[in-house]
Order: C-alpha cells, then sequence, then structure tokens
C-alpha cells in the first residue's frame, strides 16, 4: 500500500512538474475579446480577430514594433512600384521556402486568391480594396512562383495601398487548403471563421466562443516564436480581470481600470503600462429618413450636451485624450480644437428649433464589456445618459454582447451606438473614408449619412501627394464632418495593460498590433 501511495505521489508531483514547465511555454492573454466574430483574415474587421488574425497570417509587408512609418518585408523580401501609363503596378518578390502551417509553400498563387477572395468575400473591410485600392478582380496577377504584380488606377495612392496590405485583409491564406474546405462558392469562409490555413507563427487550435481562444506555434512558420501556445482568455469584467492577473491566472490583463493600473504599478511582481492608440470613442447617430437625427440641428444638440471634461479628466481619469475631430492625434492632419462645450441651455434651444420644445427619446444602444480607456462601456453609458439629459435628450439605454452591437450597427439598426474605431491602417485616410465616404459601406454608411460634399472632400484630400495641401484638405474635411457628420467623438483612450514581471517582448502599437512571437517568459 506504501508503494502504491509512494508511486502515486511521485506521478503527482511528476504532472506537476510539468504542468509548471508547460506554464513557462504559454502567455495567458486576459482581455474583454467580445467582439470577436470570426477569424477569417478576409472577414475579420473587429479589434479582437484583428490582434488574433495578426499572428496566425503573415502579409506581404508589414510594420514591426511601435514604428507605424517604416514599411518592412514580410512574405515579400522587396516591392518596387513602378508608374504605368494608367495605373501604379507594384510588383512583390516573394521569400522563397515560406511555407503554411499544413507545410505547402507560400507561392505568388496564393497571393493572387487572396486578394480575389476579398474582393468576392465582400466582407467589411473589402472597401479598403475596392474603394481606397481601387483594386479589380484580376488587378493581381502571377508572373511566376514568386512574382507578383498588382496594378491599381492612378486616382488610388499606391502608399496608401502597401500600408492597407499589413491589416489583416491582405493576410494571405493557404489556397490549397481554403479550396478544399470551400463548402459551394464562399471561398472557404465558413470553414475560416473557426479554423486557420496562414503562414504566421501561429496556427489555430480551438476557438470556444465565450471563454477563449488556443494557439499553438506553427511547426512550418518562417518566423519562431518563443512560446509553444497562446491563450486569449475573454474576461469582460476589470475586477475579475485584476484578480486574474494578480493570483498569476493569467500574465497580461488589457483594460484594467485606471485604479487597478495605480495599484499595480506599486507591485514588484507586475509592469504596467499606458500603450499609445489609434482608437477613437464615440457616438454614432442613424440619420436615415424619418430618424430625428436626420436632422442637423438635433446632431448639434447632442454635441452641446456632453460634458467630456468631465467624462475624461473624472471616469477615465486621465488615460484618454479630449478631441472631438476624425482624425487621432498621431496622425497627419490631426485637429486638436474641440469647438463644443457643455451646454445644455444651447441645446435646448436647438432641439426646439428643430421641433422638439419637450425634448425626444431613443435608445442608446452599448456593450456590455470594456470601452478604451479600461472603463466599462455601462459606466460611459451611464454618463452620457445623465449628460444628456440635462438637455431634454432621454437616452434608454440597452446593454448588450459586443458582437451583437456591431452586428446591429452594421446592419443600420441603431437609433444611437457608443462604439470604438481605429483606422485599418496609420494614414488619415484610414478614418477620413470610412467616416465621410458613404459609397465606402464604413461608418457614413451605417448611420445612412450620404453626404456627396463629404465623399468629395475625403477623396481629394487621399490621393494628394503634398504633405502640406493633404493636411490643409483634412482641416477642412475635418471641420465639415465635425459640424454636418452623425457622430459625436468623445476621446482618444490609452489603452491600460498590466503584465506579469515575467513576461518579455510585449510591445503593443497604436494600431493594436501585439506579434506574439516576440513574447517570452522567465520561469
Amino acid at each position: 500500500m506504501r508503494l502504491i501511495k509512494a508511486v502515486g505521489l511521485i506521478a503527482a508531483l511528476s504532472l506537476g512538474v510539468a504542468l509548471a514547465q508547460d506554464r513557462t511555454q504559454t502567455l495567458i492573454y486576459g482581455g474583454d475579446w467580445s467582439d470577436l466574430i470570426t477569424l477569417d483574415p478576409q472577414v475579420s474587421y473587429e479589434f479582437s480577430g484583428g490582434l488574433i488574425t495578426d499572428n496566425l497570417y503573415e502579409t506581404l509587408v508589414k510594420y514591426e514594433g511601435a514604428d507605424l512609418s517604416t514599411l518592412k518585408p514580410g512574405l515579400a523580401e522587396s516591392w518596387k512600384v513602378d508608374r504605368g501609363r494608367d495605373t501604379w503596378d507594384i510588383t512583390f518578390r516573394l521569400r522563397r521556402g515560406s511555407k503554411f502551417s499544413s507545410g505547402n509553400e507560400v507561392t505568388a498563387k496564393d497571393v493572387v486568391y487572396t486578394f480575389e477572395r476579398a474582393l468576392a468575400l465582400k466582407g467589411p473591410g473589402s472597401f479598403l480594396f475596392t474603394d481606397i485600392a481601387k483594386l479589380k478582380p484580376g488587378a493581381a496577377r502571377a508572373v511566376d512562383n514568386y512574382t507578383v504584380v498588382v496594378s491599381i488606377p492612378k486616382t488610388a495612392s499606391p502608399g496608401s495601398f502597401l500600408s492597407i496590405l499589413t491589416f489583416n485583409i491582405g493576410g494571405i491564406v493557404d489556397s490549397e487548403t481554403v479550396q478544399k474546405n470551400a463548402r459551394g462558392n464562399d471561398f472557404g469562409k465558413e470553414w475560416l471563421t473557426n479554423n486557420s490555413a496562414g503562414s504566421g507563427p501561429f496556427r489555430l487550435v480551438r476557438w470556444d466562443r465565450g471563454s477563449q481562444v488556443l494557439l499553438e506555434a506553427n511547426p512550418n512558420a518562417r518566423l519562431k516564436p518563443k512560446l509553444q501556445r497562446v491563450i486569449l482568455r475573454e474576461i469582460k469584467e476589470p475586477a475579475v480581470l485584476r484578480t486574474a492577473l494578480e493570483s498569476g491566472e493569467i500574465d497580461i490583463a488589457e483594460g484594467l481600470t485606471p485604479e487597478a493600473l495605480r495599484a499595480l504599478a506599486n507591485n514588484p511582481r507586475f509592469k504596467t503600462l499606458k500603450a499609445d492608440s489609434l482608437r477613437l470613442n464615440y457616438l454614432a447617430m442613424n440619420v436615415k429618413e424619418g430618424s430625428p437625427f436626420a436632422n442637423l440641428l438635433v446632431r448639434e444638440a447632442v454635441r452641446y450636451s456632453i460634458n467630456q471634461d468631465e467624462l475624461v479628466s473624472g471616469l477615465v481619469q486621465g488615460n484618454g485624450t479630449k478631441t472631438q475631430t476624425l482624425i487621432p492625434k498621431g496622425l497627419l492632419g490631426y485637429d486638436p480644437r474641440t469647438p463644443y462645450t457643455f451646454d445644455p441651455a444651447r441645446a435646448r434651444r436647438l432641439l426646439a428649433q428643430a421641433g422638439y420644445p419637450n425634448g425626444l427619446e431613443f435608445e442608446l444602444l452599448v456593450s456590455t464589456g470594456i470601452c478604451g480607456g479600461g472603463i466599462p462601456c455601462a459606466d460611459i453609458a451611464a454618463k452620457i445618459q445623465a449628460d444628456l439629459a440635462k438637455s431634454g435628450l432621454k437616452a434608454n439605454v440597452k446593454a448588450i454582447a459586443n458582437a451583437e452591437v456591431l452586428r446591429t450597427y452594421r446592419a443600420q439598426n441603431h437609433q444611437m451606438v457608443l462604439v470604438g474605431w481605429s483606422p485599418d491602417f496609420p494614414d488619415p485616410d484610414g478614418n477620413a473614408t470610412p467616416w465621410a465616404d458613404f459609397n465606402a459601406r464604413s461608418l457614413a454608411w451605417r448611420n445612412v449619412w450620404n453626404d456627396p460634399t463629404a465623399s468629395r472632400m475625403a477623396n481629394q484630400a487621399a490621393l494628394e501627394t503634398e504633405p502640406a495641401k493633404r493636411v490643409a484638405l483634412y482641416r477642412l474635411l475635418t471641420d465639415y464632418v465635425l459640424k454636418n457628420g452623425p457622430y459625436a467623438v468623445l476621446y482618444q483612450p490609452a489603452v491600460p495593460i498590466g503584465l506579469s514581471a515575467k513576461v518579455e517582448g510585449y510591445v503593443r502599437n497604436a494600431q493594436g498590433q501585439v506579434r506574439f512571437e516576440n513574447i517570452s517568459k522567465q520561469p
């Protein structure tokens, strides 16, 4: 009996040692990933989806570390831009020997297939290809196994196109594997929602909706990760997030409250940072026919009804910058002016002029998760609700899962919604076209704001190559959208993050990208 017990104890101890050793090869990253809808790189258009697909797929070009100004080689070891008669012709030379997780080599046919797939699927981010880069089917062609030429019209910017390719829509998929798993004409969309077919440092093992996403090192990857696996644990409640970090259940906590960040900063077991962000938290108003927000005076009343100073310095506790215009701080064309002040009396007069002398009632849609700056969205909504009420604007707050908020918003079925936005590529056009051009079928489209003047101004600014002239054009555009658009920008948040002191190599750029292959853990 003693021998059996001893053997059992040795086995238990051995298992414990194995688990402890394994834990040093596993990174557990906690945060509110409830906006996750799909892991298909050509369809995903959410913050969490981008974070994950960046590590499952490689792009032709990329940004490294916190530098969002210098393009670096990715799957393409080099590229050049040539001026054709009517087009810009961009030639990419692929690295030889890059492999997908299946073991298949990455070749030009996979690049061409990926581009055609993005155009055919018409996902939420497809406007980046169709409206900004103005890509057409057949624009990408394979010259040989390792050379791809992409032609875009002279009316598009090759610089913007290259920057767009760093976003997950440019993640190159294994055409052979995807085609094997396609259903009908879906280009493997259903299969890639829950599976991966990339050459990135990690591969997708499992996605347990509402719980976690498990990634494992891709044995065929060119970029060899330092860890064997990464688990993204979904934790929506800030208090639970902090407890999980302090207990060692997770290694990184993204979206901590300001109070939690301050407490952890004094504890040597942890590291803290406020990561830069290009994100804007804003209110969006549906201006479709029959909506009270179709009246410009009502939208003006909303903007005069928000006490931004109290919001940023009080609730957000300085983890954000007060801003009102559509281009975030850090990008060309940022406009720091904040002409709208909290003025309930003025807002009431505007409502009366609009035909609402007794105010009006509407639904404010919000996420049940965490908003920018580490503040629960429900708390932001409650503050906005109280501010609006002082002007006679009664907002009935409806809190639902973030993925459902996005589905409702994208279907134009909201009245007012509290959401966040970050540009898909680090250029002012990453905000200007989605916010101003209805035809791009992004934010202006979601809010049914079809303003030809705004569309024309955005297009003109995007194509201007002289920086000073471009800044002047964006000054005109931001002023126009500020006064006429369906938005009330609230603040530009920092991202409060806590890490175990054992974590090394963590960098989160302002675009929200984190390269997991560079992260390691001390024993």
